[in-house]
């Protein structure tokens, strides 16, 4: 690491400025504070395809190093835009940015990407070919399931070789059968924009079917303009128009348990976390919450049935995540200022940290996750910087069991690039998208002037958090 021997020298002159005092005399030692980038190691030593050094400081002392992160483009899964990022509990980087889903393995060493065959599975109630990587332009989502399936869909708004625009495409890896499978959905609503989705534990029995798990997939736009409902899956393969409780309804009031602290969850509690625009989070005991979800500022369950229910409990944000500890840690945004919420008892009360700065002159894009077997909180920030450009950030907090506020700041990217969302601009950035590694590395997408389209960052250069793979 850059500027290693620059740190040892800082902090030991701190140790030397409290030894002498006014006239020579000898006063009482300061402690000793060590910086914890001094901990930093490349935890991965087999040279990245195009590594690039990014400023981390210290936010107890200020101390600026450079760290090696890895650096990755949009033949890794995305597209123009965005990248669409997850990662799961065997140390797999996810990304359906793009048309199809992408992973590595190894950390982006190698990478492979799933084709759908060229017919689909034999249980799909609407089945078509198609010629396999000619179904146009498109664009997706994919997360974990806890039992280890990959829940993932993609959607091709654009005509195709086979001459069909809109196309809804269920993608599942069954991890008992290690096998992709895919079916082309023709019964679903006009889908119109990137979707969002994300696990509702079961043992799921409804209306809609039985299944281990449902899979619920929304439109971005639909979700967030009109209330007008998604798809809902019980195989991950067949999906059926699934409509939201009406934001100003009272379905009926039930009883949720949010308390998890000494339930031993497993560590797919720490990848399961849908993209924050999702507004929602897995429940350990089954279902899924929707946090503020009612017009009074109560919540929705969607229960083991898919049926919609009423909690009256109001969160301090539509953005959480129950972790792998059991804690939930909620985000919220006002202005240009980021409140990190923490609860340890389901809900009931509440630990703060905020963070603010003063050349943040307004809020991009901005995305959280939490990993309780690491005891570590990650905030992703896209702001615009009042001289202009917009610049990524990433903030670590380890040990935000102890304490909450960031050790560590890194600037990914350069930072010189004024981006925008949505179709037309010349430049985009649709949306902040991250993960992180079992071993405790984030992968984070940006954007800067050093390539035309949206980038991803993995990190290399870090404290170890000690042995978590089987």
């Amino acid at each position: 690491m850059q500027t290693r021997i620059l740190a040892m020298l800082v902090i030991f002159s701190t140790l030397l400025a409290g030894c002498f005092g006014d006239g020579g005399e000898i006063g009482a030692p300061e402690e000793a504070y060590t910086s914890i980038l001094l901990n930093y190691e490349l935890v991965d030593t087999d040279p990245a395809n195009d590594p690039r050094n990014f400023n981390t400081t210290d936010l107890r002392n200020n101390l600026t190093v450079t760290t090696t992160w890895a650096v990755f483009n949009k033949d890794q899964g995305g597209n123009c835009c965005e990248h669409y990022l997850a990662t799961t509990i065997d140390g797999q980087i996810l990304n359906i940015g793009g048309e199809y889903p992408g992973w590595s393995d190894d950390r982006g060493h190698e990478w492979d990407t799933w084709l759908p065959g060229v017919l689909p599975d034999i249980t799909c109630r609407t089945p078509a070919p198609t010629n396999p990587g000619t179904e146009g332009l498109g664009e997706g989502s994919i997360v974990q399931a806890i039992n280890g399936d990959i829940i993932s869909m993609s959607w091709f708004p654009y005509i195709g070789a086979d001459g069909k625009i809109d196309k809804f495409y269920a993608i599942l890896y069954d991890e008992a059968e290690e096998e992709w499978k895919w079916c082309y959905n023709r019964m679903t609503e006009p889908f119109y924009d990137r979707s969002w989705q994300v696990e509702v534990v079961g043992p799921i029995s409804s209306s809609y079917g039985s299944g281990e798990w449902a899979s619920l997939v929304v439109s971005n736009f639909w979700h967030q303009t009109q209330n007008a409902g998604g798809q809902i899956s019980v195989d991950g393969l067949n999906y059926y128009s699934f409509q939201f409780a009406g934001r100003g309804s009272n379905p009926g009031a039930v009883e949720v348990n949010l308390n998890y602290t000494e339930a031993d969850l497993p560590p797919y509690w720490d990848v399961n976390k849908p993209h924050k625009e999702m507004r929602a989070f897995a429940v350990p005991d089954g279902g899924l919450y929707f946090p503020k979800y009612f017009s009074d500022g109560t919540s929705a369950y969607l229960d083991t049935s898919l049926n919609w229910n009423k909690h009256d409990v109001q969160f301090p944000s539509q953005y959480c995540q129950i972790d792998s500890s059991g804690a939930i840690n909620c985000v919220s945004l006002a202005g240009t200022t980021f409140t990190h919420h923490l609860s340890w008892d389901g809900g009931v009360t509440w630990e703060t940290q905020n963070y603010s700065e003063e050349y943040w002159s307004s809020i991009e894009e901005w995305e959280f996750q939490s990993n309780g077997e690491l005891d570590l909180f990650v905030l992703n920030v896209r702001y615009q910087d009042a001289d202009g450009p917009d610049v990524d950030t990433v903030y670590h907090v380890r040990g935000y069991s102890e304490d909450m506020s960031p050790d560590t700041i890194t600037y990914i990217g350069l930072g010189d690039l004024d981006s925008t969302s949505g179709a037309g601009n010349d430049i985009r950035f649709d949306f902040a998208s991250m993960g992180i590694l079992r071993d405790g590395g984030v992968v984070v997408a940006y954007h800067d002037s050093s390539h035309d389209d949206p980038l991803f960052a993995v990190e290399v250069e870090m404290p170890i958090y000690g042995p978590v793979l089987p």
